[in-house]
């Protein structure tokens, strides 16, 4: 080939190249290269075809075989950096920078473009190696390659170059470090200054500085340059503090202006704070440097050496508790190991702890200095040891400990300290001297030293316990030396307190003591104390406050005691005891501290409490009388006067303590005053004269008293109530002036009273002033002249009658607020004698206006003092009853709640009663509010079931008990009321009282059914009130005498006074004569009541129930009309709704039937009887809004509890209508609803008939769902209970009941049949029909079982068998239940023509009587049993139509899921291929309507299954097995398997 021939292959390669034909291309060149092997063109097109073709290792060889034949040509070294581009090889990776490197050597000369290029390359390749310095290396070529480049462009390469290298500055060597530093520092040049780039830059470079330690010159010079241009940016300061701080340069000037001017940049600055502080510690100013330490460690958490100094200037303070926190806290940020600032942190640590004292601190310096090395060559760590080991009590440890550092350093001060505290602990006090002094020849500056030398002197022998002035001294000198060492200060407060008197020295170091150490008690305790004996109470107070603000729960006792008894002497009693009892939370055990509890709160008249402080503080001091002495007058106050004598005698058993006598004299008095108002005179008088001889011990005692000798006075006086002959007391002869002055003395009742003249005369003696002593004094002669009247010596009685009105006078005179000395003065000056009436008129009116007032203001006091004591919410009750107040029945019922108190209930009982009679007030406030809100019937019940049990004399509390049984439905209780109410009041004549008692009982055993008592209870009424006769004819009509009752009801029409009272009795005539089947007459009565000008809706009512019954809707629909037309207030809502939906359901408006009652539930959603009718009206009338009826139940259950017990049930059938069984809702099903409601009503028959219903539901769902049934054998046991419940039903309900029954019965008998108990189904019928034959649905029930029994044994029955059980259907007008079995009958035996007549039979009774579900059921089961020749692959048309005209009824009704279903079978059936198949499965399946069973989706998925394995869809397939799985459908799975098989 010629190289005419070469250079046409180069070109048709090159072209194969452009066009993409590589392996063409490949072919050009071998064929140059046969020719020419060295032709540099053919392998450069080698390379590129064969990089093309995916073949790289071939490349590179063509490209490196070409570089070989002409090393300067580029053009291999192109395509050789273009494969290993593309290539993920990690050798050619590794090779590409050196590619890159040629390529850049060959450009540079000839094509300074495509060398900036690769050079740009190159620096990204060894940035992503993280090979820095080889990046700047080529970034500074790329700048020298640009030459003369604008200034941006320039600007862009330095900050790629810093981009690349400040990441990782400090992992660089000093070259690339400095070419980093050169580019910021270009950069920082480009860019004009200010600006936002400008000044990020500069931060960035700061930044990248502070991280070079050798580059501290540039980093401050970069610093001040950005002040300068941006004075209020704080960065740059903060970098300086910043290295100050780390570099441990901070005393110098220029960190001080630093961190100043960081301070005035930003104030909350941590770093400035925390240098400030640092220099403060170096200067000696510990207190600024906590201070600023503080406030930079809140802001900088994280600075270790901000830890270590906080900790190193509070040590300096003493303050050791900091210390260990600061420690703790810096070495949780140090590095763990040997780190050399943590070892700082645990010597400190150890220090603090050792100092603080403690056995556990101990412990705990002794394993942080474990954890040391080499400490036992460190004499201060050892000192510290050696210090922990004397806190513990090791004091041989601590000597040898001190000995072995002594032998290694003699004059080491901290040993020679610890030396003489182990000599003072042996109190060997010569050896700690001169160990001390020692220890201060070698640190004569340390206050410590001095302070324990001087410690040492204070309790050292009995000379310098006498004169502490040598201790005086070396004190003195320690707090000099140290004026944070807080133990100095408060042993200088003890001498100059205790020894130099000098008080004022003393509270100024005890403070200073107390200011340094917070948790110094006694220094604390000390500056109060003084502060107070000086008068300067805010400044104790200031002192417990500082104290109490700051303390948690259980400590400070000291200042919380204090501040408490403060509060206890300045009359602040609240306050007092919040600090006492703070203070018992600290100590519980201080009695002292229980008694001044105590007496603050009986300064707050909180005897209660106060009566369990004092006990508490009696149990922990038994032997203190103040304790028991307070017991006894707080339950004297509470009027617990026996108790209270009890603890009397205890105190004056041990001594004549003056107020424990006199107390004790006042219970008697007020025990007697109790017995006279029993009337039990004997033991009134022993207690008075038991009270005259203490209260006389009390008077020799204390004479002086005036308290003592009034008393006496009252105890003589207070014989007046007794007759002269019982009036006789013993009384000393010493207190009678008779003689012999040491015996006692009998006095009648005329010479005790003179004694208490004299005694209320001695007492005026001591207190003249005294109004209530002249008001006692003029009653004593008062009385005086009343027992003279009636003795032989009348003409005396004048003379103290007139001192008797002037006495009275005088205490008005000195208080004539006061309505009591205006009654007796009034009473005295209409006595005869005096008879001065004017006087007496007067008196009487001002006594009046005062009283009430002044009562109330006592008891809202009362209250207010003791709120949980109940007479003085019974006082206001009774107040604000006289004055009308509606609050009176609130007032009641708070005592109630309080305790039981039998004014309390009774008022309160009272009030109940009362407002439940008024039956205007059942929509007003104070009824809903007093009566409902409150639940008052039932509190009012059991508060008078308490009053009964104690009192039972009370004929009043009977007969309420008795009407608030009534309105609680507890008949028989009120029976038992209503008859002791009668029993008491028949002791007695007769009265209104008693009949009214005879009218209430009657009504209570007619409501019992006792019907044949109720009438002669009625009878043995004098019948001249209405009431008592319309009550005899209601007992007659329940007694069953029918004409009694109606000429008893006659009766009282002539008693009737007005049109309403008439109408009532006419309306009961016509029920009488409607009940004993003369409608007409019925008729006649009702309409001559709707003829009043007034009717009475009851007429009305009974005149539309009427029409209803007899099935003239006319009539009923005027009756109704009539009654909308009256006021709504007259109506009960609910009973317009039942009427109205009977109206409805009598025209056969069904559904009109639930829209009713939803109208009416949504007009009244408050009226709980309206969600239970609806609930019950739902499952009848309109079973597919089921699961709406079960949320109306709920709803009426928790509104009412009267309603709840029947909603429940009705919740319960709508939740059966609804078919919500377990298998759907675990929580919410009919079983679990209908077991609540029995547990509410466990008589109602219907709860039990319902279980056995729920019971079955749940059998059947299993069963459904391939499980076994779970309820078996429970047909037998409800069937007696439901028996049982149903025979104790009242005669009104016994039809209905005994309709359950047959229910229950039918019921019980499908549940046995259908688990195959067919012997027990049969001999139960045979059972009912022994005892009651005449039940025709029960003889047609037994006559299926034995029918069914012969398919058992012969599959096929006779003819003459099938005729006999038609003809019992036609005559015994079976149920369509019974018609339903029937129709299986046939269809069993072949004769699909008679079930399908049998079936449409069933269909025409059902729409006859108006049945929806017995219509849907039907249709269904004429369409199940038409699809079962079509599934059978004997279709035909008649049979086909079939199931379609009775699918099409079924969802004419409404949704039917099943209906739905059985159409898509029949289409199965008919094409199981067709696209129209495959449409109606997948929209039950995947698009269920609401409440869809999941049987009908199961069986839908299982023919849907069929169709895709028929068509061999795959992919369908998977989806609903996916489908299936998810719903817990194991049988599809199942059919999956066999069909794969």
């Amino acid at each position: 080939m010629s190289a005419k021939e070469v250079k046409s292959a180069l070109k048709n390669a090159r072209e194969a190249i452009k066009n993409k034909e590589y392996k063409e291309a490949l072919k050009h060149c071998k064929a140059v290269l046969k020719l020419e092997k060295n032709n540099y063109n053919a392998w450069v097109f080698i390379g590129v075809a064969a990089c093309e073709l995916e073949q790289p290792d071939q490349a590179q060889t063509a490209y490196k075989k070409a570089m070989e034949l002409e090393p300067g040509q580029p053009l291999a070294w192109q395509g050789l950096a273009s494969l290993y581009e593309k290539s993920n090889q990690a050798d050619f990776k590794t090779e590409l920078p050196k590619v890159y490197e040629k390529l850049a050597t060959l450009y540079e000369s000839s094509d300074k473009e495509k060398c900036y290029e690769v050079g740009k390359k190159l620096v990204d390749l060894y940035h992503s190696r993280k090979d820095d310095a080889q990046a700047a290396r080529w970034l500074r070529r790329l700048i020298s390659l640009k030459g003369d480049v604008d200034k941006e462009e320039e600007l862009q390469l330095w900050l790629r170059m810093v981009q690349l290298l400040a990441d990782s500055v400090e992992e660089q060597d000093n070259q690339t470090q400095q070419h980093l530093i050169t580019a910021f520092e270009k950069a920082v040049l480009l860019i004009d200054p200010p600006c936002d780039k400008h000044k990020r830059l500069l931060t960035d470079y700061i930044k990248c500085l502070s991280k070079l330690q050798h580059e501290e010159v540039k980093m401050k010079e970069a610093c001040d340059s950005m002040l300068c241009l941006y004075p209020s940016d704080a960065f740059p300061l903060e970098v300086l503090s910043l290295h100050y701080i780390q570099t441990r340069g901070f005393c110098s000037d220029e960190a001080a202006k630093s961190f100043s001017r960081l301070l005035e940049a930003d104030g909350d600055s941590g770093l400035g704070h925390i240098g400030l502080g640092m220099r403060a510690l170096e200067d000696g100013e510990y207190e600024a440097a906590v201070k600023r330490l503080d406030q930079g460690l809140k802001r900088m958490p994280s600075c270790i050496i901000g830890w270590y100094s906080q900790a190193q200037a509070r040590l300096k303070m003493h303050q050791y508790r900091d210390v260990i926190v600061s420690c703790t806290q810096g070495m949780k940020l140090c590095c763990e190991g040997g780190d050399e600032l943590s070892q700082r942190f645990m010597q400190l640590k150890i220090e603090a702890l050792v100092r603080s004292g403690g056995q556990q601190n101990a412990d705990e310096a002794l394993e942080i200095l474990s954890q040391i090395p080499n400490s036992e060559k460190d004499p201060v760590l050892m000192s510290f040891k050696g210090r922990a080991f004397l806190q513990k009590g090791l004091i041989e440890q601590a000597f040898q400990v001190s000995s072995e550092v002594l032998m290694s350093q003699p004059s080491q001060a901290d040993a020679l300290s610890l030396k003489g505290l182990v000599h003072f602990a042996k109190e060997e006090t010569q050896q700690a001297e001169q160990s001390f002094l020692k220890a201060v020849e070698q640190c004569p500056n340390s206050g410590e030293y001095y302070f324990l030398l001087g410690k040492l002197y204070w309790h050292m022998g009995e000379e310098t316990r006498r004169d502490k002035r040598k201790a005086h001294e070396h004190l003195l000198k320690a707090a000099r030396l140290d004026p944070f060492l807080g133990s100095a200060f408060r042993y200088l407060g003890h001498y100059y307190r205790d020894f130099a008197k000098e008080l004022g020295r003393a509270r100024g170091c005890y403070k200073r003591a107390f200011d340094l150490d917070s948790s110094d008690v006694e220094s604390g305790a000390a500056t109060v104390d003084l502060s107070m004996e000086q008068g300067l109470m805010d400044s104790a107070l200031g002192v417990l406050k500082s104290v109490t603000d700051t303390a948690t729960p259980g400590l400070a006792k000291w200042a919380w005691v204090r501040r408490g008894l403060y509060y206890l002497k300045t009359g602040q009693h609240s306050q007092a005891t919040e600090d006492l009892q703070a203070a018992l939370k600290a100590d519980p055990q201080d009695y002292i501290c229980w008694e001044c509890l105590g007496e603050a709160y009986l300064n707050r008249r909180m005897f209660t409490s106060a009566l369990k402080t004092f006990a508490r503080a009696h149990e922990l001091n038994p032997e203190s009388i103040y304790n028991l002495y307070q017991m006894a007058a707080i339950k004297q106050t509470l009027g617990k006067f026996k108790e209270a004598v009890k603890e009397y005698m205890q105190i004056i058993e041990q001594e004549d303590y003056v107020p424990a006598l006199k107390g004790l004299g006042e219970c008697l008095l007020a025990m007697a005053r109790s017995a006279f108002m029993d009337y039990l005179d004997g033991r009134a008088v022993d207690l008075l004269q038991e009270a005259i001889a203490f209260l006389f011990r009390a008077v020799q005692q204390r004479p002086d008293l005036s308290c003592l000798w009034k008393l006496l006075g009252d105890a003589c006086t207070a014989t007046h109530i007794v007759s002269p002959s019982r009036a006789k007391l013993l009384v000393p002869g010493l207190l009678s002036g008779l003689d012999p002055l040491d015996q006692k003395h009998m006095l009648d009742q005329n010479q005790v009273l003179k004694l208490g003249e004299r005694c209320y005369a001695q007492a005026l003696k001591r207190m003249g002033e005294a109004a209530n002593l002249w008001h006692d004094l003029g009653l004593n002669y008062y009385h005086q002249s009343r027992q003279l009247i009636f003795s032989e010596e009348k003409q005396d009685s004048l003379l103290p009658l007139e001192k008797s009105l002037q006495c009275l006078k005088k205490a008005i005179m000195l208080d004539a607020s006061n309505y009591t000395y205006w009654n007796a003065l009034g009473v005295v000056a209409m006595s005869k004698g005096i008879e001065n009436f004017a006087l007496a008129q007067h008196s009487f009116i001002k006594s009046i206006n005062m009283e009430a007032n002044l009562a109330y203001k006592a008891f809202n006091t009362a209250q207010s003092l003791e709120p949980s004591y109940v007479n003085c919410w019974i006082g206001q009750a009774l107040i604000a009853e006289n004055i009308g107040n509606y609050d009176t029945m609130d007032l009641f019922r708070h005592t109630t709640e309080l305790s039981t108190h039998t004014e309390g209930v009774k008022g309160y009982a009272f009030w109940v009663c009362s407002t439940l009679l008024d039956k205007t007030n059942r929509n007003s406030e104070l009824y809903l509010y007093n009566i409902v809100q409150m639940n008052a019937v039932s509190a009012a019940q059991v508060a008078l079931c308490k009053y009964t049990e104690r009192i039972q004399t009370d004929s009043d509390a009977f007969t309420m008990l008795g009407y608030l049984n009534e309105h609680l439905q507890l008949k028989k209780l009120a029976v038992q009321a209503y008859q002791r109410a009668v029993e008491l009041l028949q002791a007695g004549p007769p009265t209104k009282k008693l009949s009214f008692a005879l009218r209430n009982y009657g009504r209570a055993l007619c409501h019992t059914g006792q019907w044949e008592k109720a009438v002669d209870i009625y009878l043995s009424t004098p019948q001249e009130d209405i009431h008592d006769v319309t009550g005899l004819a209601l007992s007659y009509f329940r007694a069953g005498r029918l004409q009694d009752s109606i000429n008893t009801y006659e009766t009282a029409t002539a008693l009737a006074c007005t049109e309403e009272e008439k109408a009532c009795l006419l309306t009961a005539l016509a029920l009488l004569e409607c009940h004993r089947g003369s409608t007409d007459a019925a008729k006649t009565l009702l309409f001559k009541c709707s003829m009043l000008k007034d009717p009475i809706p009851e007429s009305l009512q009974c005149l539309c129930a009427l029409g209803l019954v007899q099935g003239d809707g006319t009539l009923a629909n005027a009756a109704l009309s009539e009654l909308l037309k009256l006021p709504r207030n007259q109506v009960a809502v609910e009973e317009l709704c039942i009427l109205t939906s009977a109206l409805l359901a009598l025209q056969g408006n069904c559904a009109a039937v639930q829209r009713e009652a939803a109208r009416a539930v949504h007009r009244n959603p408050g009226n709980p009887s309206l969600w239970a009718l609806l609930s019950q009206l739902v499952p009848q009338y309109y079973p597919r809004k089921a699961e709406g009826g079960a949320v109306a139940g709920a709803v009426a259950c928790h509104s009412s509890v009267t309603q709840g017990k029947k909603a429940l049930l009705f919740s319960g059938i709508n939740q059966l209508a609804a078919g919500r069984h377990s298998k759907e809702d675990q929580r919410k099903n009919a079983l679990k609803t209908i077991q609540r409601a029995i547990l509410l009503s466990p008589a109602d028959p219907a709860c039990w008939a319902a279980l056995m219903a729920a019971c079955h539901t749940e059998n059947v769902a299993r069963v459904l769902s391939g499980a076994a049934p779970r309820w078996q054998g429970l047909e037998k046991r409800l069937l007696s209970m439901v028996s049982e419940e149903v025979k104790v039903v009242e005669a009104v309900e016994r039809p209905q009941a005994l309709a359950l029954e047959a229910w229950a019965l039918q019921q019980a008998v499908s549940g046995l049949r259908q688990v195959g108990r067919h012997v027990e189904a049969e001999s139960l019928c045979t059972e009912v029909l022994r005892m009651s034959p005449e039940q025709p649905a029960v003889f047609l029930l037994l006559r299926q079982i034995e029918c069914e029994n012969l398919l058992h044994s012969a599959p096929t029955l006779p003819s003459s068998v099938l005729d006999q059980l038609s003809s019992m259907m036609v005559a015994g007008q079976a149920s369509l239940s019974a018609w339903h079995w029937l129709a299986e009958v046939y269809r069993t035996q072949g004769l699909l023509v008679q079930a399908v007549m049998v079936y449409r039979q069933s269909l025409q009774l059902a729409s006859q009587m108006g049945h929806f579900s017995w219509k849907m059921a039907t249709l269904l089961r004429l369409a199940l049993l038409a699809l079962g020749p079509c599934m059978a692959c004997e279709p035909s048309a008649e049979w086909k139509d079939l199931v379609l005209e009775a699918t099409s009824e079924a969802l004419k009704l409404g949704p039917c899921p099943v209906a739905l279903l059985i159409q898509a079978l029949l289409q199965f059936s008919l094409k199981m291929g067709a696209r129209e198949t495959r449409r109606q499965l997948e929209r039950i399946v995947y698009t269920p309507v609401p409440g869809q069973p999941e049987t009908v989706v199961s069986v839908a998925r299982w023919y849907l299954l069929r169709h895709y394995h028929a068509k061999n869809d795959l992919e369908p397939i998977d989806t609903l097995m996916n489908h299936a799985k998810a719903s817990g459908d194991c049988r599809l799975l199942e059919l999956q398997k066999r069909l794969l098989c």
